[in-house]
């Protein structure tokens, strides 16, 4: 679990996501998701499996046990062209979900 907190805030902040919202998604305390990133506490495995639906990873990667984020859909059927069309499109929804996460005030687009 030497990476788990490391990888928890990175995800978590490439969501868009506040510790706040993430407690709020899967079930916990803001104060939870504080001590899983500053390697205070470790999660039951409820609370792992639950982290790893959130984000759209493996266990094993949360856990430290694999270097790189396995997708949890299966592609294994699909052309790299198929594969490109669908971390392009990923990518996309990700931007447009960030930006309704941190709209702009009507206040700060006036004084701009």
């Amino acid at each position: 679990m030497q990476n788990f907190g490391k990888r928890i805030k990175e995800l978590r902040q490439s969501a868009g996501m506040t510790q706040q919202q993430l407690a709020e998604r899967i079930w916990v305390s803001k104060a939870a998701i504080s001590n899983y990133e500053l390697y205070d506490r470790n999660p039951s495995p409820e609370i792992l499996i639950k982290l790893a639906k959130v984000f759209h990873v493996s266990t094993d990667y949360l856990l430290g046990v694999e270097d790189e984020e396995t997708p949890t859909l299966k592609l294994n059927d699909l052309t790299d062209e198929d594969i490109q069309i669908l971390e392009d499109v990923a990518a996309l929804l990700r931007k447009k979900n960030m930006a309704h996460s941190h709209p702009k005030s009507k206040k700060h687009e006036q004084e701009h």
